[in-house]
């Protein structure tokens, strides 16, 4: 509730708002302070088609007769374009917003004497009032400020907010010094505290089916009256009983026969009440999603400023530990690199703890805009809440998209990239320094261009495209054929290499790092290569009755997918469809693999398949020409591949469902299945290359991958095309 305190505050005098109106660029201010900024103008500069002020309609002035202020001033401004007013600096309210002051002219004494005491000065015509907020600027009609319509909502809110900070309720019934109230029976009206509430209000016999509530709750409910009755700021004797849709204003029926409304779409109140309270409910749980997001956030950098203070402290003494080992002329230079750490040590403390800071103050903005809209649904003033409801939304959206990609991410990490090199000989300690290297990042396997031949593998790779690290040479591992441990089969600095000697008829695994003076990097992804049977010739290539096992990929995946059960069940955080592949890539044999539906909310459709290892995986899998996949709903499925939509089947997914996928590279065809039974036609055909088993889902999905399994008994693998392998 604290956070909410901004929202309830007026950006004039920084107070809570007393009698507030709702200008029409949506602001609010009390009316005491909107007196006190109206602006007189001269009636040959007043706008001819101006609007009424209570309108949603208005008209700004001109910009080059009045200078506003911006953030490019110096922090004066002036009302230029009139004689009357003279260049006088803004002044700031309390809330931090600046407002012009008020340059309305002082009556005459005589009339002034005559005023009575406690009433308001008469608006002088041709007023303008220019908002503090936004800086919009109306001139005001003969109704003057009583054109504004009241914010009885944000009165309300305001209200409730200002009961909620008095001092607690005291038991009605105790003799002497009373106790705090602990509840309030809605019966009895009667406020009791705990040992009153045992020996008055006993929890048995008639009283039994009492309602007790907390004291404050039944503060409210003993002070809350009937919803008033809102009538037209037009016509005073009519109550507001429709929505202007256009105007997106409540009006009355005089006002459709009389009015501008009459040509107007209007709808009945209590629809759109109901319809905007839905919108704004909606967009506060998206909201929700992001402060929560928020909160996990701050608690990862907070722990990085530990992290890096750790390191920090671990990286100087490693490197005072090295310079106390050299001989004099390194100590001369040791203070010089100390002097580098800390500013290196600063720099990221620095930038962490202004994103700490930029992300709180967000956050805490953010949730005061929750709390004020939390409290607004609960207003059942129809006619009150669609006054502000619109604006409310565009604020929530708005608020929303100010949490968008990039937000939640540190800008600075806590390791340190420095490494010192003591290897120089004693003449050239006077020029040593820091060496910025890291370990190489993992290398990419070439796919087109890795293939199995009788009983030898080749296969190739390359270093990301964007790496700029130096790389010494690479280890390449193969595993026993057998699911065994992997081995060291190649180190040097090539990039290709075959490897011979191999079982036939065996799957092997296959992965390959790079390495560097700091040490060994990352493994690329995992290969699973098939051998060919016994005498067969080069370039025939079949798997028979061997069978896969691998699990999602981490390091591959979207940063928005979300792992468990050892990276075999995977779900999302994000509404959109984000995409995870498997750690394993098959270009050879018969593979069938399946995925159970462990959570299915709200009837998305995931899409399931295979793709290359450079597939797009922020949308949907099959969107692009590097994915085959068949994306299902609950009710039918279409497979899809570069955008392209084919073979729509009856038959969808729920709760529990089986999903597999059979790949055979002998006919190159992809099959699907659900529950076991074939959905639709091949899917695909003349497949050649490398492929990952990939899924694409959203936040209403959760995944859970089983593999190692045997091909379905209805399906015959079909005879090798001797013409349609390729290595």
């Amino acid at each position: 509730m604290d956070e909410m305190e901004e929202e309830l505050k007026c950006p004039v005098c920084g107070s809570f708002y007393r009698e507030p109106i709702i200008l029409p660029c949506s602001h609010n201010i009390c009316l005491a302070c909107a007196r006190n900024i109206l602006v007189q103008t001269p009636e040959a500069e007043s706008p001819q088609s101006s609007r009424a002020s209570g309108s949603a309609d208005y008209d700004y002035l001109d910009l080059d007769k009045m200078s506003l202020y911006s953030e490019a001033d110096s922090g004066y401004g002036s009302y230029g374009g009139f004689v009357s007013a003279p260049t006088t600096p803004c002044q700031k309210s309390p809330n931090g917003v600046r407002v012009f002051p008020p340059a309305v002219p002082q009556p005459p004494p005589q009339q002034h004497l005559l005023q009575p005491p406690g009433s308001f000065p008469p608006i002088p015509r041709n007023s303008c009032i220019t908002c503090p907020q936004c800086h919009r600027s109306l001139i005001l009609d003969e109704r003057g400020l009583r054109g504004f319509p009241k914010n009885r909502v944000l009165e309300g809110v305001v209200d409730r907010y200002q009961q909620s900070k008095a001092a607690a309720l005291k038991c009605q019934l105790c003799e002497k010094s009373p106790r705090e109230a602990t509840v309030m029976c809605e019966q009895c009206d009667v406020f009791y505290c705990d040992p009153c509430r045992l020996r008055c209000h006993p929890p048995r016999g008639p009283l039994a089916k009492h309602r007790l509530v907390p004291p404050a709750q039944g503060r409210i409910s003993r002070r809350a009256s009937p919803r008033k009755i809102s009538t037209c700021t037009e016509h005073e004797l009519e109550n507001l009983s429709m929505y202007c849709v256009q105007c997106k204003t409540p009006v009355c029926y005089q006002c459709l026969e009389e009015g501008k409304h009459g040509p107007h779409e209007v709808k009945a109140l209590g629809a759109m009440w109901k319809l905007h309270k839905g919108q704004l409910s909606q967009a506060l749980n998206v909201l929700s999603d992001r402060a929560t997001e928020a909160k996990e956030f701050l608690v990862q950098l907070r722990n990085m400023v530990q992290h890096i203070q750790e390191n920090g402290v671990e990286f100087e003494a490693c490197l005072v530990a090295q310079c106390d080992a050299l001989i004099d002329a390194l100590n001369r230079r040791k203070a010089q690199l100390l002097s580098q750490v800390n500013k290196e040590h600063e720099h990221k403390l620095k930038v962490v703890r202004d994103q700490i800071s930029h992300c709180t103050v967000k956050l805490r903005q953010t949730t005061g805009l929750m709390e004020y809209c939390l409290e607004v649904i609960k207003e059942n003033d129809p006619s009150g809440f669609l006054q502000i409801s619109d604006p409310l939304i565009r604020r929530v959206h708005m608020t929303e998209g100010q949490w968008g990609k990039g937000t939640l991410t540190p800008r600075m990490t806590s390791d340190f990239d420095l490494t010192l090199d003591s290897g120089p000989l004693l003449q050239t300690i006077h020029q040593l320094d820091f060496v910025q290297m890291k370990v190489p990042a993992a290398p990419i396997l070439q796919l087109e261009e890795c293939c199995t031949q009788n009983n030898s593998a080749t296969l190739s790779w390359k270093q990301p495209p964007l790496s700029t690290i130096a790389v010494e040479g690479y280890i390449l591992e193969l595993d026993d054929g057998n699911g065994g441990p992997f081995r060291e089969v190649y180190v040097g600095t090539e990039t290709i290499c075959t490897v011979d000697g191999l079982h036939f008829n065996s799957t092997y695994r296959s992965r390959v790092k790079a390495f560097n003076a700091s040490g060994v990097g990352q493994y690329s992804k995992t290969l699973i290569m098939q051998t060919s049977e016994t005498g067969l010739p080069p370039c025939d290539i079949q798997s028979i009755g061997a069978v896969a096992w691998f699990t999602f990929d981490p390091s591959s995946a979207h940063p928005d997918i979300l792992f468990s059960n050892d990276n075999l069940t995977v779900t999302c955080n994000s509404y959109d469809d984000r995409v995870v592949m498997g750690n394993a890539a098959f270009s050879r044999g018969v593979h069938y693999w399946e995925i159970t539906i462990d959570r299915y909310d709200n009837h998305p459709d995931p899409a399931f398949g295979i793709a290359r290892g450079d597939v797009v995986k922020d949308v949907m899998l099959g969107k692009d020409d590097k994915a085959w996949a068949m994306y299902v709903d609950n009710n039918r499925s279409w497979f899809m591949h570069n955008n392209s939509h084919t073979n729509r089947t009856d038959g969808g997914i729920a709760k529990g469902s089986t999903v597999g996928m059979l790949l055979d590279f002998s006919r190159r065809i992809l099959i699907f299945l659900i529950n076991d039974e074939q959905q639709g036609p091949v899917a695909f055909e003349g497949l050649e290359g490398a492929f990952y088993p990939a899924v694409s889902l959203n936040r209403n999905v959760q995944v859970t991958l089983h593999t190692g399994l045997p091909i379905p008994d209805f399906y015959t693998p079909g005879e090798v095309d001797p013409t349609g392998s390729t290595c």
